[in-house]
């Protein structure tokens, strides 16, 4: 049985939590290998809309585990609030794992993301401020707290006070920030422990069994391709490794053991906070595509920033990712307008580039160079094969596919569950 990574391709909100939502309940266990809850996914089950920040989507079928990996940072206030909210909507979060360890979003870590990002003033990132950076700052110097240290009080208490002794002077005397005690942090962090001790386990050892046992497994990635620390638009990124090989460190499963690799690609392409963007749009048609879209972020509210889509960067994600299949979605969004445009290369100085630049300053003052492509001016929402999409359309998936060099297996032509075509993607 398979263990397949989807992930996205671009700088993420490409529809993840849909495509995941579609596909999982094929496979035994949905995993999150990396970020926190600075990822939003919405997920549309019968009359609901849910928006989903820690917890896999995968939660929405009863058959399937869903499981919070140990590349992942993990708010528990947050956690155990998502979990009110799923039961409320009437799902069992009874089978969820969470990785003994993940690392625990500490309440300084979000004063410390929110401060950072006030100094940095119009060079900010534009992060959530939900603490993920810090969080993993922490990790990398090996003073951070895992969920395992919830578990024992007393090692919780050495480990937080250790790390107090930091970033109490961290916030108060860079920042003007008020100071933590131990005891106030113990106060709101271990009832918390208490509601999610018994989903603490080694998902590492669970998971590498359920594949020797013939099980399989969805790997869910969180941001982009284009937001990964090492391989994204650094340092307008995230903390954490989005791509593909970040599936296998994050749930610490063997490389060998991955399958199939689904890249989500919309049909345009977004971005929210700041870096480049090369085919971004600031006129008419932007606006169209956001308001049309519903371009807003699931985590933060904010305007997505909307361009063409953009074959470069399309390229290279299937590249640093190994995609053997692409997820195409929002291709119903397009049907707005008269004309589609698709970036094919960059110009900067007289020289021309089909692969992304290496130079960050030549990826901020690239001109993309279009190759345009007629619109099909009509609603596709109701199509279910590929067959039914008008010719301009099929054109258009065809020729973003040649450019690809991986199939579009799965095409989306609207938000439900149902409007989607499967087009080569296997039942597994």
């Amino acid at each position: 049985m398979p263990a397949v990574v989807l992930l996205g391709s671009q700088w993420g909100d490409e529809g993840k939590g849909k495509i995941t939502d579609l596909i999982a309940n094929d496979f035994d266990y949905v995993v999150r290998y990396q970020g926190g809850n600075n990822a939003g996914h919405t997920v549309i089950h019968g009359d609901k809309k849910l928006a989903l920040h820690a917890i896999p989507s995968g939660i929405m079928y009863p058959e399937v585990i869903p499981v919070i990996g140990n590349g992942c940072v993990v708010d528990p206030k947050v956690l155990v609030g998502e979990m009110d909210m799923l039961r409320e909507e009437g799902f069992s979060t009874e089978r969820l794992l969470i990785s003994n360890n993940a690392h625990v979003i500490m309440p300084y870590h979000c004063d410390l993301d929110g401060a950072s990002e006030r100094r940095l003033g119009n060079n900010l990132i534009g992060t959530t401020k939900r603490g993920i950076g810090p969080c993993y700052q922490d990790k990398a110097a090996r003073i951070g707290i895992r969920m395992q240290d919830l578990l024992d009080e007393h090692i919780f208490r050495k480990k937080l006070e250790a790390a107090l002794q930091e970033k109490n002077d961290i916030l108060t005397k860079i920042y003007s920030l008020q100071p933590y005690t131990v005891d106030q942090i113990c106060e709101e962090y271990l009832p918390f422990a208490e509601v999610i001790k018994s989903h603490i386990v080694d998902t590492s050892h669970i998971l590498n069994e359920a594949l020797g046992s013939s099980k399989s497994i969805l790997f869910e990635g969180a941001q982009g391709t284009l937001l990964d620390l090492d391989h994204g638009t650094y340092p307008f990124v995230t903390s954490s490794s989005c791509t593909a090989g970040g599936a296998t460190i994050g749930s610490g499963i063997g490389p060998t053991k991955i399958d199939r690799v689904l890249g989500i690609t919309k049909a345009y392409v977004t971005r929210v906070g700041s870096g480049p963007f090369p085919t971004e749009l600031s006129d008419e048609i932007g606006k169209t595509l956001t308001t049309v879209g519903g371009e807003y972020g699931v985590t933060t509210g904010r305007v997505r920033r909307c361009g063409w889509y953009d074959a470069v960067i399309a390229k290279y994600a299937v590249e640093v990712n190994g995609l053997t299949d692409i997820a195409l979605t929002k291709l119903d969004v397009l049907g707005a307008l008269d004309t589609i445009k698709v970036c094919i290369a960059y110009e900067y100085e007289g020289e021309v580039y089909k692969t992304l630049p290496t130079s960050q300053t030549v990826l901020h003052h690239a001109k993309p160079i279009y190759q345009e492509f007629p619109g099909w001016k009509c609603d596709i929402s109701h199509c279910r094969s590929f067959f039914d999409l008008p010719h301009e359309a099929k054109d258009y998936v065809d020729f973003l596919e040649e450019l690809a060099g991986v199939p579009i297996s799965i095409i989306a032509v609207g938000p439900d569950r149902d409007q989607t075509i499967m087009r080569h993607w296997p039942s597994f």
